[in-house]
């Protein structure tokens, strides 16, 4: 079983920065792509940023020229570095793998439990 463990949310002023990390636990053989959704109350769960086995990445347009997705794959980690944050960033991010279990024939989906993230204005 593949668990994906979130750090590094928290409080922040606008302007900030902040830096959440999500880590893929368990029998990995591998990570196809990673990346960060974003659930604000009342709201749809969007997709953040998203970054693929060759490194290329994706971010949304609101934070495209804020936020800067990276990973570890030696770590099976996926970073989230958030500068400039504003309040309208204020949500539960969640990260998502889609990784092949070493018991297993095809790629999946994995979440993790979501962090809070709160940008006071």
């Amino acid at each position: 079983q593949v668990q994906l463990v979130e750090a590094g949310g928290g409080l922040v002023q606008a302007g900030g920065s902040l830096k959440l990390s999500c880590t893929a636990n368990g029998n990995i053989r591998s990570i196809n792509e990673m990346g960060w959704y974003r659930q604000a109350p009342g709201l749809q769960r969007e997709l953040v940023a998203v970054i693929r086995s060759d490194d290329s990445t994706d971010l949304m347009d609101p934070v495209k020229d804020r936020f800067t997705i990276s990973r570890d794959n030696a770590k099976n980690t996926v970073y989230l570095q958030m500068n400039r944050v504003r309040p309208e960033d204020t949500a539960v991010y969640y990260c998502y793998a889609d990784a092949l279990e070493v018991a297993r024939w095809g790629y999946e989906y994995y979440w993790g439990r979501g962090t809070q993230v709160t940008v006071s204005s």
